[in-house]
């Protein structure tokens, strides 16, 4: 799956509203901006890491708690990406309102012939960390939501099977489906430090949700810390490290 915001990289940073993860899994505090939109705070810790860097060209991560989600169902009728693109914006605002206008939307196939994941940041946001990277001289060549960069890792131990992707970020999960190699679904919910205790009832209901017949016991999850792959009983369970993600190459 490819993205937008893409290429080569040096520095690499993770974009979060709580923290950034930059290169050498260095963790920078977020200092929040009272009356401003909730990421600028996250945009000046940005811009102090640019200002210290020695490296000229760098890849960034946006943490999914500043991205929203569509799944596109495939349809052959749709030949270009603009017309992918407009059907995108129609579903952001047939879900979010008027709001999504100011939305930056960009487009990933998840298959030649499967759903196309939409992926949605804040226009203002992009702008503003492109202006950071200009203003410190760092080019900025590869920039995409964590789902994406986390599942371009992983998608060769996905295959063709089945399974769910739990992406753990500060107070929320990113809950993904691939069915038989398929995107199937994806949400994200609000999750307090508890979600481990419950992620096979969290997943049930998702399940129940979904309609879907089967149930599927393999889970991938993306997690902030340890991850105890046994504390699950009916389930084939994997954790993999979120900075590690975050910061890998392409």
């Amino acid at each position: 799956m490819s993205l937008l915001w893409r290429s080569n990289q040096r520095l690499r940073i993770a974009l979060g509203l709580e923290r950034l993860i930059v290169s050498e899994k260095t963790l920078v505090p977020v200092a929040r901006v009272e009356g401003a939109e909730e990421w600028r705070g996250a945009v000046g810790a940005l811009d102090g890491v640019l200002a210290a860097a020695k490296q000229k060209e760098a890849s960034l991560v946006f943490a999914d708690q500043l991205v929203r989600y569509a799944l596109l169902p495939y349809s052959a009728t749709l030949k270009t990406e603009e017309q992918w693109l407009a059907l995108a914006r129609h579903r952001f605002a047939s879900v979010h309102g008027a709001r999504a206008d100011e939305w930056d939307v960009k487009i990933a196939a998840t298959d030649p012939a499967g759903p196309r994941l939409a992926c949605a940041v804040e226009r203002a946001l992009v702008g503003e960390v492109a202006a950071s990277f200009a203003r410190h001289g760092v080019r900025l060549v590869s920039a995409q939501p964590f789902l994406v960069a986390a599942f371009n890792r992983i998608r060769g131990a996905v295959g063709n099977a089945s399974c769910w992707i739990v992406v753990e970020e500060p107070g929320r999960l990113t809950l993904a489906f691939i069915d038989g190699g398929t995107w199937i679904a994806i949400r994200s919910r609000r999750a307090d430090e508890r979600w481990r205790n419950v992620l096979p009832d969290i997943l049930d209901r998702e399940r129940a949700f979904l309609a879907l017949e089967n149930r599927c016991t393999r889970v991938i999850v993306c997690a902030q810390g340890a991850f105890d792959t046994e504390m699950y009983e009916d389930f084939r369970t994997q954790a993999l490290s979120y900075p590690e993600l975050a910061l890998a190459g392409e």
